[in-house]
């Protein structure tokens, strides 16, 4: 697992000490890595011959782990209805859930995995059915580990009807039982639930190990520094980044000028900047706008002064700072931004329902154009 050796540590202690909470909630954002971090801390708790810091990786219990078939690690996770099979548990997903964690070495988001199984456009949940078998399941005796471990991924999406079926295990789980809950939203997670667990926060990847992680896949170190930058701790972020960044590029370049023309009003220019942008895919013209909408909230920062909070790479800093007139970040203040956003938003969901691009981005240049003109106040 890549950094976070303050929580390894903390974790670490509560084997050595004898203070294995029996329900715990892991606590982070996207792509800091708990997922991983909750399985590496059920395998140093099962671990045979485990040092003062780590598994030993090498007895039969750690070999099962680091394949994810060890008959006492158990996975809930959200799942939603397919044609041929309309009421699913998360053991009927279990192949392509071992799969999809070696591929991402644990570190997995939402879209990823629904990708993974075919539900990218359902609505997925923790259902009863899987609360019933976290019962059945945990009513047995364990196989082999000292612990037999249940590991509940995105709590959140934990269907609110079921959650009544394992408060009481939750509390009074059977002996050398652990409960490892995983979340990204506090906010989302039934208080019932919450009120259940030992919280573990687990804090963005610090830019310094994230860089150097990236740098040991073999990546060129200046890339890797922009793209850390702007991925705010998130591994997940920073790949998606590496892997765009020719379409970054692009992105940046189309700002740039598209910002200069809407604030101008060289309609000659801006026609011919709309034809070329609806000449390519909805999903970039998707992108696109999402990159617009993510250099507004950028300038937004800077303009409230909040730079600490800033992710720009070298080439957005240069227009975005600027220098005299040219800075963009100050057009973005509080008297507009949130016009600028609502447009860019409608945009982004009328393109998704097949606008027509050119007439989309010729009335949303317009009203670009007016609202950069606003005057702070």
């Amino acid at each position: 697992m890549i950094g976070q050796d303050a929580v390894k540590s903390r974790l670490i202690n509560t084997v050595r000490d004898s203070r294995v909470s029996h329900a715990q909630l892991f606590l982070g954002p996207e792509g800091s890595g708990k997922l991983g971090l909750a399985i590496a801390y059920a395998q140093y708790i099962n671990c045979r011959n485990r040092t003062q810091d780590d598994s030993c990786g090498v007895c039969p219990s750690c070999i099962k782990y680091s394949k994810l078939i060890h008959p006492d690690l158990h996975f809930i996770y959200p799942t939603a209805p397919l044609e041929k099979l309309e009421k699913p548990i998360s053991l009927d997903f279990i192949a392509k859930w071992r799969e999809v964690l070696l591929e991402t070495k644990c570190y997995l988001d939402l879209p990823t995995w629904y990708e993974k199984i075919g539900i990218e456009r359902k609505q997925a949940m923790i259902n009863t059915r899987d609360c019933s078998e976290i019962l059945k399941t945990l009513s047995y005796k364990s196989y082999e580990a000292e612990y037999k471990v249940m590991i509940i991924w995105m709590v959140e999406k934990l269907y609110y009807a079921a959650a009544p079926k394992i408060l009481k295990i939750l509390e009074e789980p059977p002996e050398k039982t652990l409960f490892i809950l995983v979340s990204e939203n506090q906010e989302q997670i039934l208080k019932t639930i919450l009120s259940r667990t030992q919280l573990i926060k687990i804090p963005p990847i610090d830019e310094e190990t994230l860089s150097e992680a990236l740098i040991k896949e073999n990546v060129e170190p200046a890339r890797v520094n922009d793209a850390v930058k702007i991925a705010g701790g998130n591994y997940l972020e920073a790949k998606r980044l590496l892997q765009m960044s020719d379409e970054e590029a692009q992105n940046s370049s189309r700002f740039i000028t598209w910002m200069r023309l809407c604030f101008h009003g060289r309609i000659a220019k801006t026609m011919d900047f709309i034809n070329e942008i609806s000449k390519i895919s909805r999903d970039e013209q998707k992108g696109f706008l999402n990159y617009t909408l993510r250099m507004v909230r950028q300038s937004l920062l800077i303009s409230s002064d909040t730079n600490e909070l800033v992710r720009l790479n070298k080439d957005e800093s240069g227009f975005i700072y600027g220098s005299g007139k040219k800075r963009f970040y100050p057009y973005i203040h509080e008297q507009n931004v949130q016009l600028i956003a609502d447009e860019l938003n409608d945009s982004i969901y009328h393109i998704e329902r097949n606008a027509n691009a050119g007439i989309l981005f010729l009335d949303l240049s317009f009203k670009l154009g007016n609202y950069l003109r606003i005057q702070k106040g």
